[in-house]
């Protein structure tokens, strides 16, 4: 069974969505300073707000609050759902906190080295 509801209500209905998309999300995108929240993420992309983004491509960042989770690569795919602009992933790189080792590190290596100030 299909409802149809007149093009008032539909719009309402929508703007509540979207209202309440942008409400349960931390997550947000950094693009040369300007931010825009992100509506939803999924494994190869995400969803902004079609009338706030314009047509981002390139690199951009991906932060959940202020802890940064990604620095990715994206072009617009369509604006499949109507209001909400997609944007598929051509690399996710995961932010890491420290240095990639280009070493291995023995299970039992001690975490520093303490020297004697007397000597030397």
């Amino acid at each position: 069974m299909e409802t149809v509801f007149s093009k008032e209500v539909q719009a309402g209905l929508d703007a509540a969505r979207m209202a309440s998309l942008r409400r349960a999300s931390r997550l947000r995108i950094d693009v040369g300073g300007v931010t825009y929240p992100i509506l939803r993420m999924w494994k190869s992309g995400f969803a902004v707000d079609a009338q706030d983004a314009p047509k981002l491509r390139g690199l951009v960042d991906i932060f959940d609050g202020a802890k940064h989770l990604f620095q990715c690569l994206i072009v617009a795919t369509d604006e499949v759902v109507p209001g909400e602009m997609h944007y598929e992933f051509k690399r996710a790189t995961p932010v890491a906190d420290h240095a990639a080792l280009d070493f291995e590190r023995a299970d039992n290596a001690p975490a520093g080295l303490i020297t004697d100030r007397r000597r030397g």
